[in-house]
């Protein structure tokens, strides 16, 4: 069995005011989740748990997102998250702070057969 990709949804999210970069990144990861609706473990027999998600974020200081409240919002599956440098930091006019934007891409694979290896 090899891990077959199956879905990749994209969302992008932003910390106006705060400079949050988990806020952000919690916006980007429910813009990519919740503008869908797929059905995809039922097509092809699995359970939602058998679900391998990927989650990929990317903000200018990934050191400063936490996880831990990310990992929650998952509905289901099995999980992996990486956060990697990029989004974008638009500093304010007047050069205090920052307006926040997140990336994030959500791939989800299941453990099968491939047909056409």
């Amino acid at each position: 069995m090899a891990k077959t990709r199956v879905a990749v949804e994209f969302g992008m999210g932003t910390s106006i005011r705060k400079q949050d970069y988990t806020g952000a990144a919690i916006r980007g990861l429910k813009d990519a989740l919740w503008h869908n609706s797929l059905s995809i473990a039922e097509v092809f027999g699995f359970e939602k748990e058998a679900m391998l998600v990927d989650v990929e974020i990317a903000v200018q200081q990934p050191s400063s997102v936490d996880l831990t409240k990310l990992e929650k919002i998952l509905p289901y599956g099995q999980s992996t998250f990486k956060v990697i440098n990029g989004g974008l930091d638009i500093i304010k006019p007047d050069g205090k702070g920052a307006t926040v934007v997140a990336n994030v891409a959500v791939i989800v694979s299941f453990e099968m057969e491939r047909i056409n290896d």
